[in-house]
Order: structure tokens, then sequence, then C-alpha cells
């Protein structure tokens, strides 16, 4: 049977998390999740904030994997996924209560009056807010499921 796996490869500028076969990823990109496996065609993508899904075969033990991205590029050729992220943190490595207090801090940032670029400083703060849930979202489903 020929082989129906691409290897995946997840980098951040201080690490490599991942060097592994896997069946399917789902990616967050910037403009929504692509989604990728064996025979996808060649493709290179900015990252955007979400949560990526690792799919692995069933010799591997399957199941999957989960982590909070955030920023970056990927490129997919000959059945090779490399990921070059900003940030990635696995879903296990996520504490419930510091993604909570992330989001009461985000939540309760105010912009300065004399703030240069008051847009810029909203799009922040609107991003650290989706970071926080997301988080906070990762972390329970990983609770839930006994991670």
């Amino acid at each position: 049977m020929a082989n129906s796996n691409l290897t995946c490869r997840l980098v951040t500028p201080s690490q490599e998390l991942l060097n592994e076969e896997v069946t399917y990823a789902s990616v967050p990109a910037w403009d929504g999740l692509i989604g990728f496996q064996h025979g996808t065609s060649p493709l290179v993508a900015k990252l955007g904030l979400g949560k990526l899904r690792l799919d692995f075969p069933s010799d591997a033990g399957s199941g999957s994997r989960e982590y909070l991205i955030e920023d970056g590029f990927l490129k997919m050729a000959d059945d090779q996924l490399v990921i070059l992220a900003e940030k990635a943190i696995p879903a296990e490595e996520i504490i419930e209560s510091e993604a909570k207090a992330e989001l009461a801090a985000a939540e309760a940032r105010i912009i300065p009056e004399d703030a240069p670029n008051r847009m810029a400083e909203v799009e922040k703060i609107a991003r650290a807010k989706e970071s926080a849930r997301l988080k906070l979202s990762m972390a329970r489903t990983s609770k839930s499921a006994g991670i």
C-alpha cells in the first residue's frame, strides 16, 4: 500500500516542536483554515492566530494533537508541510487559570488618550482578547479530554 501521509514540521524561532508524519493537518492561515493531506498542491501561505490540528497515522498510535499557533508562514511541497510559526503552544501546556487571567487583563486594557495610532491599539487589544479566548477554550477542551 502506498504511503498516504505527509511529513509535518512545526518550528518556532526558538525550537522545533514537531517533525512527524501526519495524515491530515488543519492550519489557521491569516484568512481561514486550510486543510492538507497527501498529494496537496504546493502552496505558501501566511499564518494567522488559531488552532493547528494534526491527525496521526494509526500505526503511530493515531489520534490528534492540537497547538495554538500565531503568525508566521507555511510551505507545502512534495508532501512536506513546514509550519514556521512565530508562537506555538501545545494544547496540553495551556493552563486554564493563566488563560483566564490573560483574558481579564486584555478586557481591562484601555487605549491611552495620547496614543499616536488609536486604531493600531484597538487591533492589539482585539488580538489579545482573541488569543486569550482561544487559549481558554483549548485549555478547557484539553482538560475535559483528560490531557
